[in-house]
């Protein structure tokens, strides 16, 4: 059956157009600006221009944060229903003005018709829908959280206004005001979206978009007036930015690049898996974060699959984006054309094999045919790459858990698709592959309900559902921590060694790493002296090799992971119960350290803080969501996985708990900084660690200098998060700095101290989600 064309009219689009004199100023505290320097949007396939746009400058940003920094507490008191009415507004005009929105974002972008109009459109509206509920209910859901302030957010070019909702929904709703900047290529859907703000009396200054190239990004992202930065686009300038922002205390929300795994079984619907390959990795044009294009496909069904998924390609129609017959549309640039080229050759040149079904491309635009890469070796630069274009790479396995490991082997972790009929290996497969996403016998799906984000090098934070809103709030505890941390005045010190018996007994506290005291690498030792300055002891000078292996033993013990939460539960218990059996050695300890009157009560609260922790194991539980397709997402929260802990100097062993319990109560594994000036109820805990059943491996100890420790840690390739809180601000900064080069999560207490003593400021929710990661998986039902 041949379907003839079936274009759709341009002529309300054009109107609007025109009726804007195809030129647009910026739209800052709901008024546009005169047209300044001019840069063209063009149409990506056929090359005509549409219309121009402002370049915005310095002093543009300078102004758009002004006016949303005006207007926040404003939006923010008109109460959470003010808000929701808003919202609830945006999102009926853009149902209303569907059809207008998917012809310009199609001119503007060359994706098809019938994604922009069936897809983006539709998810568009529901997350305005979606989040006008979230703030509706903020006063009762988030009774804890305030308003972050003022919002940058900056947006790529391949879902334009999708992600401009992903993203100024959940701000807005939260009581925030927005600075957008839409991206160079792509900013029309931006500019009409402008005019639906003003029609839905969303108030001046609320929402400012500036429009123009990397430079606007740079001045909003180093803007001292913005409180949080959103940021959707590749993993280079995401590093960027995350360098740009250390120290700064910005919130940041990263989602960048992905090269996602696409696994079929041998037991898969295979014409249902060639289907769902056909919209993961050729729905626009490739150009998508989350395209499945890697493909890994049993051995035993390999050549089967393929044929199938050529004779599909075949099939493929590839033309006019406004075509609605169309499969395929064009590239969004010249330039990505010539970057798909140049890697699509260099797989020629190492030999792999090249299918691209034969197809006329237009002559005037920017294509690019569907492309089968076979033969590829997991290192080729299209297997590793992302390619950002419909360039599929397909390799094959033998076994799950090879079909695991060659999922896991890439930088990134944002998407994965599993393919099978047995649900028993879906839901044994989906939680091991790294990926903030796994759907599991479908693929691309979407909702505003349903977090989306991944973790390595593909970014953290996610957009969508109730962990979205939490990126664009804070927590109002941190309101009320202290200026600096509290740390009791040190008499000078009074030698170096125990008066009376120099060399008498050895009074070096080792390293404790895999469940063992182990001697410094560097054979030095520091001494520590009590608030008299009277010597105590000395602990190891830990250094470089000290964390490698503190690193190491950390990966070896990923049982812990595995443990179930009731276990690990039951350990945290347990060491509760051997802190308290000696509490009055620790209470004696940390008086001669810090000269504490009341070190009894730090204990006291050490060992509560343990039940604390060992209770919410088992009861930090995921949600179920029940989005529109057939079928249900399960949102769990999974551990990080090995988290470097550079712990106060306040509040020594509280302290210390109360980073460790958290994080190995949810089944990561910690490497700790102890307090440099204080570390010695660190060491003293080795012998209650041993005694409570703790695997070796999952806590591991190293003393020394926090400054150079902590850069270590920062810089570890095999470390996934970093915490620094013992109140050093250039410590932190550059924490954040080093973590840009993998991208790891970072949490960190700049130069302000915290009460520890207090569950608002050192417990509940709020840390354990920095302890974990949520992952959705997509499980439909009934098909």
């Amino acid at each position: 059956m041949e379907y003839g064309p079936a274009p759709e009219s341009t002529k309300e689009a054009q109107a609007w157009l025109e009726q804007r004199g195809r030129q647009f100023g910026l739209f800052i505290n709901n008024e546009w600006s005169e047209a300044g320097e001019l840069f063209a949007s063009i149409n990506p396939a056929n090359g005509a221009k549409l219309a121009d746009l402002t370049q915005g400058s310095a002093e543009d940003v300078d102004r758009a944060v002004a006016a949303a920094r005006a207007a926040q507490p404003g939006w923010q008191a008109l109460g959470g229903h003010g808000r929701a009415k808003v919202l609830y507004a945006i999102a009926r005009l853009m149902q209303k003005h569907a059809r207008l929105f998917a012809v310009l974002e199609t001119l503007d972008n060359g994706k098809t018709i019938r994604e922009t109009r069936d897809v983006d459109l539709p998810l568009v509206a529901r997350h305005f829908y979606y989040h006008a509920g979230w703030a509706q209910l903020q006063a009762e859901e988030f009774s804890d959280y305030r308003a972050v302030g003022v919002v940058g957010q900056i947006v790529p070019w391949n879902f334009p206004l999708l992600m401009l909702a992903w993203k100024i929904a959940p701000a807005l709703a939260a009581g925030n005001t927005v600075v957008f900047k839409p991206a160079e290529f792509t900013s029309l859907t931006a500019m009409l979206f402008a005019d639906i703000c003003v029609q839905a009396g969303v108030p001046a200054g609320v929402v400012n978009i500036v429009t123009g190239d990397g430079r606007v990004g740079e001045a909003i992202v180093k803007h001292a007036g913005i409180d949080k930065l959103a940021f959707t686009g590749s993993t280079e300038v995401g590093r960027l930015i995350r360098e740009a922002t250390a120290g700064s205390g910005k919130k940041l929300s990263l989602e960048l690049g992905g090269k996602s795994p696409f696994v079929v079984f041998e037991d898969a619907d295979l014409d249902a898996a060639v289907e769902g390959l056909v919209d993961s990795i050729w729905f626009n044009q490739g150009q998508v974060c989350c395209a499945g294009s890697r493909l890994l496909v049993q051995e035993s069904i390999q050549e089967k699959f393929l044929g199938k998924l050529r004779a599909r390609m075949d099939k493929l129609t590839l033309g006019s984006p406004l075509d609605k017959s169309m499969d395929i549309g064009a590239l969004v640039d010249p330039v990505q054309k010539q970057r798909i080229e140049g890697l699509v050759q260099s797989a020629r040149d190492e030999g792999c094999s090249v299918y691209q079904p034969a197809c006329e491309l237009p002559a005037d635009g920017s294509w690019f045919p569907p492309t089968l890469i076979t033969g590829a070796s997991t290192s080729a630069a299209v297997a590793q790459a992302e390619i950002f274009g419909p360039v599929l790479v397909a390799m094959s396995f033998r076994t799950p858990p090879e079909a695991v490991q060659l999922a896991n082997n890439t930088v990134y972790g944002l998407a994965a698709c599993v393919w099978t009929e047995n649900i028993s290996l879906a839901l044994d497969v989906a939680p091991q592959i790294k990926a903030g996403v796994v759907w599991i016998n479908t693929a691309n799906q979407f909702d505003a309900a349903c977090g989306f984000g991944g973790y390595r090098e593909s970014g953290y934070g996610r957009e969508g559902g109730r962990e979205g809103m939490y990126e664009y709030m804070t927590a109002l505890a941190e309101d009320a921590r202290p200026a600096a941390p509290v740390v009791e005045p040190k008499a000078k010190a009074r030698g170096g060694v125990p008066a009376g018996s120099p060399f008498g007994i050895d009074r070096t506290a080792k390293l404790y790493i895999g469940g063992k005291q182990a001697r410094p690498d560097g054979a030095y030792s520091r001494a520590i002296h009590g608030a008299d300055g009277a010597f105590i002891a000395e602990v190891g000078e830990g250094n470089r090799k000290d964390i490698r292996n503190a690193v190491e033993a950390a990966h070896k013990a990923s049982g812990w992971t595995k443990a179930t939460a009731h276990n690990r539960a039951q350990v945290l218990y347990y060491i509760a119960e051997n802190l308290a059996a000696r509490g009055e050695e620790f209470a004696a300890r940390i008086a001669a350290m810090t000269g504490s009157k009341n070190a009894e009560k730090e204990v006291q609260a050490s060992v509560e803080r343990l039940f604390y922790y060992a209770a919410w194991a088992d009861k930090y539980d995921g949600l179920a969501h029940q989005p529109p397709m057939h079928g249900i997402t399960v949102a769990l929260n999974e551990p990080l996985g090995v988290i470097g802990i550079v712990c106060p100097n306040e509040a020594p062993l509280l302290g210390f708990i109360s980073l460790v319990a958290p994080a190995i109560a949810l089944g990561n594994r910690v490497v700790v900084v102890p307090s440099e000036t204080h570390p010695l109820s660190a060491t003293d805990l080795y012998q209650v660690f041993d005694t409570s059943d703790l695997p070796g491996g999952v806590v591991n100890i190293v003393t020394g200098s926090a400054d150079e420790l902590a850069r270590t840690l920062a810089s570890h390739a095999d470390i996934d998060a970093v915490w620094r809180h013992d109140g050093s601000a250039e410590g932190c900064a550059e924490v954040e700095r080093l973590s840009a080069a993998s991208l790891k999560r970072t949490w960190v207490g700049g130069a302000k101290g915290r009460d520890w003593y207090s569950t608002a400021q050192s417990g509940g929710r709020a840390v354990l989600a920095h302890a974990s990661q949520v992952k959705n998986i997509w499980i439909p039902y009934g098909v």
